[in-house]
C-alpha cells in the first residue's frame, strides 16, 4: 500500500507494523540525469522491494530533499543541514510509529544520507516506541556496487529501466567527457575536496553509458529482493 494514495480509513483497517520511508535528495546528476534521480530510484526499489515481499507493508511518502551541499555549485541543487535532516526523518517515522507501524525501514538513494540515516535510526530505536534501520539499494546489489559513481552506470541504468522519459539521451557523450572516474581527489586515505565540483567538471562521476535498461531491471530485482529479504528479518527481529 502506498500510505500517499490510501484513505485513513483503509489505513486504520491494515494489519502491519511494517513501513518503508524512501529518502532521496534533489541534487545536480550531471547533463543528462534530472536533478530527482536519488529520489526517484530510492521510491522505485521501495516499490519493487515492497511487491517482492511477501507480507503487508505500508510504502511512505518520498523525502526529497537530504544532505546534499557537496552539489551546491550545480544549479537546482537543494540541501539541508545534517541536523535538520534527521530532526525530519526521525519525526516522519515517530508519525508512523503513532499510527502502529514502528518497525521502519528507511530506503536511502544518496550517499550524503548516509551517516546521517545511520546515526538517527540508532538513536530512534535506543530512545523512541520504533525499531529503524536504513538500507542503501546501491549498496545491496552485489557485484555491481563497486561502479556506483554519480550520474554514472548505476543511477543512469536504474533510470532508464524505471523513468526512460526523463534521462536526456542526447547528452550522454557530454556527459562522459566531461566526468571523473572516482569520487573525490585523495592523498595518504584523505579526500582532499569538499564538494564535487572541485573532481568532476560536470558532476558525473563514472560512465553512464555503461548502464543500461537491462542492466537497471536488473538493479532493480537485485536491491528489491535485498529490501525484501531485510524486512522478513526486521519483521521476525524480537524486540525489547
Amino acid at each position: 500500500m502506498r500510505l500517499s494514495e490510501a484513505t485513513w480509513t483503509e489505513v486504520a483497517d491494515l494489519d502491519a507494523d511494517l513501513a518503508l520511508l524512501p529518502v532521496g535528495s534533489t541534487e545536480q546528476h550531471g547533463p543528462h540525469a534530472p536533478l530527482g534521480t536519488d529520489a526517484l530510484n530510492a521510491e522505485s526499489v521501495a516499490e519493487a522491494g515492497a511487491e517482492a515481499f511477501d507480507g503487508e507493508v505500508v510504502v511512505g511518502p518520498t523525502i526529497p530533499v537530504g544532505v546534499a551541499e557537496e552539489h551546491r555549485a550545480f544549479d537546482g541543487t537543494l540541501w539541508v543541514s545534517p541536523d535538520t535532516f534527521r530532526a525530519y526523518v526521525r519525526e516522519t517515522i515517530e508519525s508512523l510509529a503513532h499510527h502502529g507501524f514502528d518497525r521502519v525501514v528507511v530506503v536511502n538513494g544518496h550517499g550524503g544520507n548516509i551517516d546521517a540515516l545511520a546515526e538517527l535510526c540508532r538513536r530512534v530505536s535506543r530512545t523512541g516506541d520504533v525499531y529503524a534501520v536504513a538500507f542503501t539499494w546501491f549498496d545491496a546489489v552485489g557485484e555491481h556496487s563497486s561502479d556506483m559513481g554519480h550520474g554514472g552506470p548505476l543511477e543512469t541504468a536504474l533510470l532508464r529501466h524505471t523513468h526512460p522519459e526523463l534521462v536526456r539521451e542526447d547528452r550522454i557523450d557530454e556527459a562522459r567527457a566531461g566526468g571523473a572516474d572516482r569520487w573525490g581527489e585523495w592523498v595518504s586515505g584523505v579526500n582532499l575536496a569538499h564538494d564535487s565540483d572541485e573532481f568532476t567538471d560536470n558532476g558525473v562521476v563514472g560512465d553512464p553509458a555503461e548502464g543500461d535498461a537491462d542492466r537497471g531491471a536488473e538493479l532493480e530485482s537485485l536491491a528489491a529482493d535485498s529490501l525484501a529479504s531485510l524486512l522478513d528479518a526486521v519483521e521476525s527481529r524480537e524486540l525489547d
